[in-house]
């Protein structure tokens, strides 16, 4: 009978089932590897679930909107904030304009948000106001809300925790924070500007955190002068609607065109379509996708290279695991087994120990995120809305810790399989394969990586439009995680060719080097793995340290100053608000050797204090009966302002969208160069004031423009042929302007004036210095209008609530507080140190990993070394030297994979103008990292070699 040979039916999934069985039964004999590998895929994983749920649930759902911002109300009417009647809402947002045409009209005036509540709803009035109370020999400030709290269409937004509810009209309820920052329990008394109350109930709103400071009041307890001058600011006063009917979204664009933001239940849980939320019925303006594809894009490179090194860390393991199953698979293959059934066995261990690990991974991921968002919520913050899953981040770190786990598996697999069978029978070791084919196919991958950077590179240059650059982000970023990647993979398989190159480079090294160089050539499965996963932390690592450079110089560079640093303005008059009847108050003013002496009393970082002019500062403008059509400047009025001209050409260039042509064309840095300047940008005074304000010495040239009548600049954009253009503008005047830019004014008056440019100590909002009498002959009735205090050091939090209480009760105001400028942040090292510090870890961690598999391989080489004399320090030595070999080689190549990707990211991106390579991190990393990990490797290991028989081999 003929020998038949072919393949019995079914014989492939029954060799697989015999592998996942002697993968399984392998798992539970070797625990503490097979644990290892799991916590090692585990990690990640959990990592990018959780804080892709916490991002996610960063973000309100519609039931959490319409639960935390109206409770059981139909709706919210309100003022919208539009600059005309074609204006429309965001359905889910009543605060955010999201479609207008962008024309200001003059004539268009808001109507008031109760006069547009539909008929067959009961209102609950909300208003907002500021009161204060005796704290010290201050006043105090903060919040209260005249609102029926507890009534039960409020079920959802507020909630009593504890006390019960106001029975008397001194009786009041109070938010956790209010009762914590004054110090009161439930019951006690306090004085406020709007009379004495006893908070008798602790009460939150899901809305804001626990720790907002609020009082809330019914109507009749408020102060009826108080309550109107309130009233007469819409803006914080809105109407809550309690009623079975719905609110539909035609009612809502009704009530948008004349001025009214409405906030309906029925709209939020079904928005309309797309074409109804604009005016034009045109499509809806970029809403930040490609922000948002971009961050999941940089998302997932992070997460890829951290999964790609620990799927190398667990290489390793996996590699440990395959010498120990060397003989049993040995013996199977003589019993027939062929090379896929061989090669499965190991793989199938990492089929069952990366499933294990990626659904344990994304369970507790979630479930710790879950206890997050729960423990944040309980303790009273609005921070997080609710537990948010999000399914797709979520699914591809799943697959992503998956794949990293088989790949892990595939190598040691493909290195048992093809190990001969009777020299594996014989001596349980084999030599090392060569590394030809992996360097073939490294050598490909970087090849394709370079393509993907090449790609990235055409995609960000293949236009001049941040706009259109924008939109292609999320393409070339996708790109730049591949290349990333490809790159890590690419110089992982490129390290077992560049390990048969050390014997040959090392011949002038000390003995323990050059046996570590030949020990990492003979045994590259070991020592491949190692120095992959130290190259993949250095290339997380280095990208980490680039993009958190760039990142704090793009900080630097856009930091928009409102004065010197420690540099604090208070005002020396306040407006006050009208009365009842429209009529303008005056302001109230305050002495300023007064303020500067309770200041300093307060305050013991007091350096100096000067009192600065400015022109006329705007005052009652649009207050009044016939605010438009009165004159612009009265003794009572004042609607003028001044700013310097920006000449034709000097403009800084921005697309429609507001983005920036250039971020490095000079005609968009320095003071004011993309922003309107304020009533204080130009200061009347000489030499002293320049100093004061601006921070540096004026020179000789300068200081004689200025007294001649002409004026020091802080930017050369607003200079043209050695002048500058003074206007004067009329605030109620506003020049038409697209939708989301900044306000600015049709000027009325101009005058060319001599400049002089001096550049601030930082690009802080002045337009420049004029002399007093050069304001006085342009009419601009220069006076003291701000006090500027100079402080040695920033205030604490407490130095600033005792200045506050000073403020206030010398303004005899509520609205009047400090506020001092804290400048750049700077202590920002400890991140770079941080990241630093973790690819230490994991680099120490691989390095020790192979100098202990590498120390136990090789105790026969070191029991012959031994018995030649070779000295005891020896060990120590080779011990030290394989650490250095694995961390030097790993975190070199790591930072040239990392940093490479990283600079093309941020090149890729408006942060283009910040690159910042942080050349001493790297150093760290590259050269001091490895030096650790060899001196704790020396330091670790026992010196006495082994000694005993020496065991026979062939």
């Amino acid at each position: 009978m003929p020998l038949n040979l072919a393949p019995a039916p079914g014989g492939r999934r029954g060799s697989f089932r015999v592998a996942l069985r002697m993968a399984r039964r392998d798992i539970r004999r070797h625990r503490g590897r097979s644990v290892l590998i799991v916590l090692l895929i585990l990690l990640p994983v959990a990592a990018m679930t959780g804080a892709a749920t916490l991002n996610q649930s960063l973000h309100r759902t519609p039931d959490e909107t319409v639960r935390y911002e109206l409770g059981g109300m139909q709706a919210r009417f309100s003022t919208l904030p539009a600059p005309n009647g074609d204006s429309v809402q965001d359905p889910l947002d009543d605060t955010r304009v999201v479609s207008s045409s962008g024309a200001h009209d003059p004539g268009f005036v808001g109507s008031d948000p109760l006069d547009l509540v539909p008929a067959g709803y009961e209102v609950v009035p909300h208003r907002q106001l500021q009161l204060t109370t005796r704290v010290g020999d201050g006043d105090a400030s903060f919040g209260a809300r005249v609102v029926d709290a507890l009534h039960p269409a409020f079920a959802g937004r507020y909630s009593l925790l504890s006390g019960r509810a106001p029975q008397s009209p001194a009786e009041v309820l109070a938010s956790p924070g209010f009762l914590d920052r004054f110090g009161l329990e439930p019951g006690t008394t306090i004085t406020t500007s709007a009379g004495t109350f006893t908070p008798v109930g602790i009460l939150r709103d899901a809305d804001t955190s626990d720790g907002n400071s609020f009082l809330y009041l019914a109507a009749d307890q408020v102060p009826a002068g108080l309550l109107a001058g309130v009233a007469a600011d819409s803006v914080t006063t809105s109407y809550y609607l309690a009623g079975p009917e719905p609110v539909t979204w035609q009612q809502v664009r009704a009530a948008n065109r004349a001025g009214v933001a409405v906030l309906s239940r029925d709209v939020v849980l079904n928005p309309p379509p797309a074409d109804q939320q604009t005016f034009d019925g045109g499509p809806l303006p970029d809403q930040g996708l490609a922000a948002e594809l971009g961050m999941y894009a940089t998302f997932a490179l992070i997460g890829a290279l951290a999964l790609l090194e620990v799927g190398l860390l667990a290489g390793t393991a996996f590699s440990v695991g395959a010498k120990g199953q060397i003989r049993e698979l040995a013996l199977l293959a003589a019993s027939g087994a062929e090379a896929p059934t061989l090669r499965a066995v190991v793989t199938a261990a990492g089929l069952w120990l990366g499933g294990t690990a990626v659904v344990l991974g994304a369970a507790l991921g979630f479930g710790a995120a879950a206890l997050v968002v729960l423990w944040v919520r309980a303790a009273g913050s609005a921070r997080l809305a609710g537990v948010h899953p999000d399914p797709v981040p979520t699914a591809v770190a799943m697959v992503m810790g998956l794949a990293a786990c088989l790949l892990a598996a595939r190598s040691p697999a493909h290195h048992v399989a093809r190990r001969a069978v009777l020299g594996a029978l014989k001596t349980g070791r084999a030599p090392a394969g060569s590394a030809k084919k992996s360097a073939i196919t490294g050598a490909a991958l970087l090849l394709a990586a370079a393509g993907a950077f090449a790609g990235s590179w055409f995609v960000g240059h293949s236009t001049s439009d941040p706009d259109r650059l924008a939109e292609l982000f999320p393409a070339a970023s996708g790109l730049l995680t591949g290349g990333a990647v490809l790159t890590v993979v690419a110089l992982s398989l490129l390290t077992g060719w560049l390990l048969t190159l050390l014997p040959r480079r090392t011949g002038r090294l000390p003995l323990a080097l050059r046996l570590a160089a030949r020990d990492a050539t003979r045994n590259r499965n070991r020592t491949v793995p190692a120095v992959a996963a130290v190259l993949a932390a250095a290339a997380l690592a280095s990208s980490a340290l680039v993009l958190a450079a760039s990142q704090q110089a793009g900080i630097r560079e856009t930091y928009s100053w409102t004065a010197l640093e420690n540099q604090a303005f208070l005002p020396l008059s306040l407006e006050q608000p009208p009365l009842v009847d429209g009529t303008p108050q005056p302001a109230t003013a305050v002495a300023p050797e007064q303020l500067s002496a309770a200041l300093s009393g307060a305050l013991g970082t007091v350096a100096w204090t000067r009192v600065v002019a400015t022109p006329a500062p705007p005052l009652n403008c649009f207050d009044g009966p016939g605010a438009d059509l009165a004159p612009a400047r009265t003794a009572t009025r004042n609607c003028l302002q001044y700013a310097l001209g920006t000449p034709p050409g000097n403009a800084c260039p921005v697309t429609p969208m507001g983005r920036l042509q250039d971020p490095g064309d000079p005609r968009c840095k320095g003071p004011l160069a993309q922003g309107t300047g304020s009533p204080r940008s130009i200061v009347v005074g000489g030499a002293d004031e320049i100093r004061a304000v601006l921070g540096v010495e004026p020179g000789p040239a300068a200081l004689a423009v200025l007294a001649n009548g002409g004026m020091v600049v802080t930017n050369q954009v607003f200079v043209r042929d050695g002048r500058v253009e003074l206007q004067t503008l009329d605030l109620r005047r506003p020049m038409a302007e697209p939708a989301g830019r900044q306000m600015q004014y049709d000027p009325v008056g101009s005058v060319p004036l001599v400049a002089a440019v001096v550049e601030p100590l930082v690009p802080v909002p002045y337009y420049g210095v004029i002399s007093a009498g050069t304001a006085a002959r342009l009419g601009m009735e220069p006076r003291p209008s701000e006090l500027l205090v100079q402080l040695t050091e920033h205030p604490s939090a407490a130095q600033v609530d005792t200045a506050n209480g000073v403020i206030a009760s010398t303004y005899k105001h509520p609205g009047a507080a400090l506020w001092v400028e804290p400048g750049i942040p700077r202590d920002s090292s400890w991140q770079m140190w941080a990241i630093v510090l973790a690819s230490a870890l994991i680099t120490v961690s691989a390095a020790g990993i192979t100098t202990g598999l590498a120390l136990a391989d090789g105790r026969r080489d070191q029991r012959t070394l031994a018995a030649v004399g070779a000295a005891p320090r020896l060990r120590k030595a080779l011990a030290g030297s394989q650490a250095l070999f694995t961390a030097g080689l790993g975190a070199a190549l790591g930072a040239a994979a990392g940093v490479v990707p990283a600079v093309l990211l941020v090149a890729a991106t408006e942060m283009r103008i910040a690159l910042a390579v942080p050349w001493t991190y790297l150093l760290v990393l590259v050269l001091a990292v490895p030096l650790v990990a060899a001196a704790l490797a020396w330091t670790f290991t026992r010196a006495a070699l082994p000694t005993g028989r020496r065991e026979q081999g062939t």
